[in-house]
């Protein structure tokens, strides 16, 4: 089985001045992240507004990533659509790019039940039988969560093998480090509360904030998995003023600004978002250096 395990960035999708997507930017932040120690990569997430590409750019960037990583990382791709038919054509377009590790998400503003969440993973897994997925809970953007029924559903089947949590919940988290420890690979998707789920079961944090903070991520996940909890709690208790001023809202442009702040121009996010403000930059850049000390 495909092992989830430590950090995997998921990527921002650098756009430069004429906003056009950045691919030489992509690779060095790419290149950059693998020397700070990362594991692997999921590019097309919502970090990576996959929301805002066409269908040409998510071919190019999962394209540029491949190509960059090579062997040095896993890869999942996010996958994701309106409707199950959009969903199974990401998917293809996906596997064509040469990547097996899908994120999926409940399909956005269709609002499915629970048995029909079932159903649209359940043609997924049929139309792609090649493919693993890894469940994606974040129902703050698809107002769907992806409930125990779902997880109780695909809880043997060998090619649903994680779920990145990231509802907030931590409770969820909690329920799901053990009741399906045996059947899930659980990875943190809620930032702020990353040494909690690795307390409680996770391997792996699908982490935003690494793009711009990533050596203190992986730091953190070195003296986690070296047996070092004070030092991974110092980390972590480090992180928390920037990562509460992320989670405060603007998460996408602060975490390009943060990539700004590290060297890296990964330009503005695309409409309808728009730019930080004077104040919000300053505040964000305050909480940011104090994360560098």
């Amino acid at each position: 089985m495909t092992q989830l395990k430590g950090i995997l960035p998921a990527l921002v999708t650098p756009f430069d001045k004429a906003g056009n997507v950045d691919h030489d930017m992509l690779s060095n932040i790419i290149e950059f992240q693998l020397k700070a120690g990362v594991k692997g990569f999921v590019p097309l997430g919502s970090t990576g507004e996959y929301y805002a590409l066409t269908n040409q750019e998510r071919r190019q960037v999962l394209a540029t990533v491949r190509e960059v990583v090579g062997d040095r990382g896993l890869l999942i791709a996010g996958a994701n659509g309106s409707c199950t038919r959009e969903v199974i054509e990401q998917v293809k377009q996906t596997q064509d790019a040469g990547y097996t590790n899908l994120l999926i998400a409940p399909p956005y503003y269709a609002l499915p039940s629970q048995e029909e969440l079932i159903g649209h993973y359940q043609a997924i897994l049929d139309a792609a039988p090649d493919i693993n997925v890894v469940l994606y809970n974040y129902p703050v953007r698809t107002n769907v969560e992806v409930g125990f029924g779902v997880l109780e559903a695909f809880k043997d089947h060998k090619r649903v093998i994680g779920i990145k949590e990231s509802s907030g919940n931590l409770l969820r988290a909690i329920e799901i480090g053990g009741t399906y420890k045996d059947h899930y690979q659980l990875s943190c998707g809620s930032d702020d509360q990353a040494l909690d789920f690795f307390l409680w079961g996770a391997t792996s944090w699908i982490c935003g904030p690494a793009n711009c903070l990533t050596q203190q991520v992986c730091d953190f996940y070195t003296r986690y998995s070296s047996g070092d909890l004070a030092g991974a709690q110092a980390i972590v208790r480090s992180l928390f003023p920037v990562l509460a001023d992320m989670e405060s809202g603007k998460f996408i442009q602060k975490v390009k600004y943060g990539c700004e702040l590290a060297g890296f121009q990964a330009g503005n996010a695309r409409m309808p978002l728009q730019p930080l403000t004077t104040e919000e930059k300053a505040g964000f850049r305050k909480a940011f250096e104090l994360a560098q000390v």
